[in-house]
This record gives C-alpha cells, sequence and structure tokens, in this order.
C-alpha cells in the first residue's frame, strides 16, 4: 500500500494476524461491508476491485483447483448490524475467509469474533490503529493504511508549516478520534510549540455542521484537524464550501483528496484543503498501474478509487496465500499470509505479521 500527504510514502501492510476452512469445490469469502447509503462511495470500489480479480484468478483455473466466490452483507455502518452479519456469514454461510468494513467500530466487533472463531479476516477500508495494534491478533491483517500512519504523515506536512493554534472537530466514533489522535500526537512530538485550543465532536451522519463552524470561528484557531469518515467526509467538505469556512481557515481531512471524496461534489468541492490518501489512479505512473487502470476502467466504466486496490489486492493475498498453504485450511493461511510478498500495481507489497 502507499500513503500520501499530497504526496505518497511507502507503507507495509499489517496482520496482527483457523480450525480448517470447510472442504468443498469453491473458497468462499464473505463480505461484510456498507452497501446502501452515502458510504457506497468507498465501499462499493473494494468489491468491485475483489471480484476484478477473482474473475481472473477464476479464469486460469482458480486456486488449488477451486475457484474462488464471495457473498456480501450489508452492516448499514452499524456495529451491531456488522457483527451479526458476520455471525451468519461464519456460521450459516461457512466462509473460509471474512472482509470488511469501513466502520472501525464494526471491524473491531468483527475482529473480536473472527478470534474467538477462529477465522482469518482482512481490513479492507477501517483504519483505527487499534484493529491491528491494541486489539490486534493472529486472525486479523489489514490491507490498507491505518490511522498511526496517516497521522504521522500529515503530522511531518505540517510541523513544517507556521501554524501554532490548533482545533479538532470531527465524528464521534471510533475513527474520528483515531485519527485526530493520530495526527495531534505525532504533530506535538515534532513541534512541541502547537497548542489545541479546544475540540468539537458530533454525531456520526451529521449534515449540519453551522453551529460547530461557528464555534471554530470564533475561538480563531490557525488550523483545524477535521476528523471525519464515511459520509462526513463530503457532508464537512460541502458545509466548509457554502459557509466559506476554507477561505478563513485552513484544514486537513484524511482522504479529503480521494476520489471517493472529490467526485460527489464535482467542481464544488473546496479549494485549500490539506489531505492524505494512500492511492491515486494517475500514480504512480507505471506500466503496472496503468494497466490496472484500464483493466479496472474496461470492467466498470470509471477510474479506480483506493477501495478498488484494498480489493484487488485483497483477492491477489488470498489465491497466493492459498497456494503456498497448499490446502484450504485457516490456520496454514495465515502462516502463508504473514510475510507474503507480492506484486501490485503500486509495486511490491508485503503483509507484516505481528
Amino acid at each position: 500500500m502507499k500513503t500520501m500527504a499530497s504526496f505518497l510514502a511507502t507503507v507495509v501492510l499489517v496482520s496482527c494476524t483457523a480450525f480448517s476452512g470447510f472442504a468443498g469445490d469453491t473458497i468462499k469469502v464473505g463480505l461484510v461491508d456498507t452497501y446502501t447509503g452515502p458510504a457506497t462511495t468507498f465501499t462499493n470500489d473494494v468489491l468491485d476491485g475483489f471480484r476484478l480479480a477473482t474473475e481472473r484468478i477464476n479464469a486460469k483455473g482458480g486456486v488449488l483447483g477451486k475457484k474462488i466466490e464471495h457473498v456480501t452483507r450489508d452492516d448499514k455502518f452499524k456495529p451491531d448490524i456488522g457483527l451479526t452479519m458476520a455471525k451468519e456469514l461464519i456460521l450459516k454461510e461457512n466462509v473460509d475467509i471474512l472482509m470488511g468494513t469501513i466502520n472501525s467500530a464494526t471491524a473491531l466487533a468483527v475482529s473480536d469474533l473472527c478470534k474467538k472463531e477462529k477465522v482469518p479476516f482482512l481490513v479492507t477500508f477501517s483504519k483505527s490503529d487499534k484493529i491491528t495494534g491494541e486489539k490486534g491478533h493472529r486472525y486479523v491483517f489489514s490491507l490498507n493504511e491505518n490511522t498511526e500512519m496517516a497521522g504521522r504523515a500529515a503530522a511531518k506536512v505540517l510541523a513544517a508549516k507556521p501554524y501554532v493554534k490548533y482545533w479538532i472537530a470531527g465524528d464521534d466514533y471510533e475513527y474520528g478520534h483515531a485519527i485526530a489522535n493520530g495526527v495531534f500526537d505525532h504533530l506535538k512530538s515534532l513541534n512541541p510549540k502547537v497548542q489545541l485550543l479546544g475540540q468539537s465532536w458530533w454525531k456520526v451522519g451529521e449534515t449540519d455542521f453551522t453551529p460547530y463552524i461557528t464555534q471554530i470561528l470564533a475561538a480563531k484557531p490557525d488550523f483545524v484537524i477535521v476528523a471525519t469518515g464515511g459520509a462526513g467526509m463530503v457532508n464537512f467538505q460541502k458545509a466548509a464550501q457554502s459557509t466559506g469556512f476554507n477561505r478563513r481557515v485552513p484544514f486537513y481531512q484524511h482522504t479529503a483528496i480521494e476520489l471517493s471524496t472529490l467526485l460527489p461534489q464535482g467542481p464544488n468541492a473546496p479549494e485549500g484543503v490539506y489531505g492524505t490518501a494512500n492511492y491515486l489512479f494517475y500514480y504512480p505512473d507505471t506500466k503496472e498501474n496503468r494497466a490496472f487502470v484500464d483493466e479496472f476502467r474496461k470492467a466498470y466504466n470509471r477510474y479506480p478509487k483506493s477501495g478498488a486496490l484494498y480489493g484487488y489486492m485483497a483477492a491477489e493475498f488470498i489465491a497466493k496465500s492459498f497456494e503456498k498453504a497448499g490446502k484450504v485450511d485457516r490456520e496454514k493461511f495465515i502462516d502463508a499470509m504473514e510475510g507474503m510478498a507480492i506484486d501490485s500495481p503500486v509495486g511490491p507489497l508485503t503483509m507484516r505479521g505481528c
């Protein structure tokens, strides 16, 4: 994977990553994610990237003579529903592997379940550093950057800026607090002179940001760390544009510059927003990435967003890990996955074990 703060820096994929998988003619993967509502601007690409890779793998004979198939469940961006859907996929659908989800709180709940049931869980979009850090275990893998990585990248850029007085504002849930802490804690270590004037937290799904924007502007910070996720990314940027917030105080959002955030706004996206991302379709400008972009565009008639890369590489890691394991066995899959190095559209990737 790659992480980016208006530039890209190398990141290592993480596993804090068994009960054997189920015998049969297929390798069955269950995807639990948000498939309704605004978050689909992120999650649909994960599913499409996964489909694209598995169709190619299956066309070449599959893995160990077995085709990769998948089933999906919609968690509706709610941890309790996500946990219920994950249980259904494991206990009723008998999936060999579980994948998901965009909601970090859901990912943590599902991860605990997978630890109990000894089922490998590939996290494709959730970014809380707790997933493979404090709450990490043998059965969980991460296929993207986490809040620690993104926070470190953003802090490196901000530490070189003249901003001293900061404000934090964002979605009041796991990811919001994790990314805010990831940025400011690293920033403080790089520039001890920075000050945190205050914080504003709103419920997930909030669309009326006027009282919060009023509060922030009254405090007169030099810079604002906006810790929103999912649909909140777009909603806050729209509010910033309509109120002129971005023209009065600079602010940062992780994934602010990704297609998933910009495309829903079109030409009305606010200018001057600081953002980090770990994949943009035009970078790196290599034959491997161009081939991936062309393959995705041919299949779906659009450019791939970051989620497309996550889903695509999840399928690749699944295929190559089972091939290395030599059989469809969850414990052997995990042993093979840890330390696995593969080529990707953005260069060599390694799945780091605990």
